[in-house]
């Protein structure tokens, strides 16, 4: 049994894997995995719901980007990899929850609203899409993960997860007779302080408004007439100590490098503008060799400010101190042209290449070596969620 925190992590799989993820994700997937019991999962499911194409082959694409996470580093006998649809549990958990979650709380999520002004002239009025942070909550909430590896732009997000947990656990995380006790003490407040603490308790539960926990606990620690044990079982009755079935997971930021796309942009697949982990050697030279620099050069004897050039963000990643200067003093002086930059450039990301396709090799020769990681993966992840299934709907009284 890992006695290390639960940690978890996902990734859709919108296309094949590019540097992009493996500098935003996988090096820190990676580093975690030693330090946390860790769940990656891949988000099938979740992917559907804004970018369905009947005509991909999903399968064959979830297997090659498991192999290039194991390429990668991700080691099955460290970490739990699974994909989202082979844990059924998810899904009925997910109704589970939904049933007392707000509308008003997933239509004010940001990611949704940005979406929808994003994508307003497609197809998102689906339930789908609207019910995909509480998807995503779920996934999390299932392994009652601690801690959730995310960017800054996720974070919102998390605190959605948080929500939802802390308001489960206010419906559901009574024990017998524990709530009918905390009425009768907080009576004893007196009625104008009773109210205060009963409208601070909303809006710490509920809202998730930390002000408010802290002027409920002042409230308490003032109440002198308040006896020992009633004042006890207020403070837990505010925190609700009394029975925690969800964590509240924590963010923790990735450490991570926007990498640069082909065209300048952010590379993702969407924008068609990446380094794929797969790529022959003369795919990225092509690719690098038509990467845009700096505007301001158009002759070769034109100095340049790499700063203002594309390729010089690739070089903060890839490139040794010694090559970075030679590639600056270059440009500046206009002593090497754009191509001599670029071919430094290009050898370190397809010695780079070349040694993540040779780690994967084995499993592109012989698919049952990756068929079996993914069937362990989604078998240890489904005993973790049937218990917790189990544990719910027992809370909900649903053990019938």
């Amino acid at each position: 049994m890992n006695s290390h925190p639960k940690l978890f992590s996902a990734m859709r799989p919108n296309g094949p894997l590019h540097i992009g993820h493996y500098f935003g994700a996988l090096q820190n997937w990676r580093k975690f995995q030693y330090e946390y019991d860790s769940y990656f999962m891949l988000a099938d499911i979740s992917s559907l719901t804004n970018q369905y194409d009947p005509e991909l082959n999903l399968a064959e694409l979830m297997e090659n980007v498991v192999i290039d996470w194991l390429a990668s580093g991700i080691d099955p006998s460290q970490a739990t990899i699974f994909i989202q649809s082979r844990v059924p549990e998810h899904f009925e958990l997910a109704y589970l929850l939904a049933a007392v979650t707000p509308l008003s709380w997933l239509e004010r999520v940001p990611s949704y609203k940005e979406k929808i002004e994003e994508l307003e002239h497609t197809d998102l009025s689906t339930y789908g899409f609207l019910g995909l942070p509480l998807l995503q909550a779920t996934d999390i909430l299932t392994y009652n993960s601690k801690f959730v590896l995310v960017n800054e732009e996720q974070l919102a997000n998390i605190e959605f997860v948080r929500e939802v947990a802390r308001r489960f656990n206010h419906l559901f995380g009574r024990e017998e007779g524990f709530e009918e006790k905390a009425l009768l003490s907080i009576k004893k407040l007196g009625s104008k302080k009773a109210e205060i603490y009963e409208q601070l308790l909303m809006q710490y539960q509920q809202e998730g408004n930390e002000e408010s926990l802290e002027r409920a606990r002042f409230l308490l620690q003032d109440a002198l007439n308040l006896a020992h044990g009633d004042r006890e079982r207020l403070f837990a009755f505010l925190e609700n100590k009394s029975k925690v079935i969800f964590n509240e997971p924590q963010a923790i930021f990735e450490k991570s490098t926007t990498i640069i796309g082909v065209d300048g942009q952010k590379m993702s697949n969407k924008a068609n503008n990446c380094i794929h982990l797969r790529d022959n050697k003369e795919d990225v030279s092509k690719k690098i060799r038509l990467m845009p620099t700096d505007p301001a050069r158009i002759r070769r004897t034109d100095k340049g400010n790499p700063e203002c050039c594309p390729v010089w963000k690739l070089h903060q990643v890839y490139s040794s101190e010694e090559v970075r200067e030679w590639a600056e003093m270059g440009c500046l002086s206009a002593g090497i042209g754009c191509l001599d930059c670029k071919q430094p450039l290009i050898d370190a990301i397809n010695t780079q290449l070349a040694e993540l396709k040779e780690k994967a090799r084995p499993y592109e020769e012989d698919p049952t070596l990756v068929k079996r990681v993914i069937a362990d993966g989604c078998n240890r992840a489904r005993d973790v969620a049937s218990d917790t299934l189990k544990e719910i709907k027992q809370t909900m009284n649903i053990n019938y």
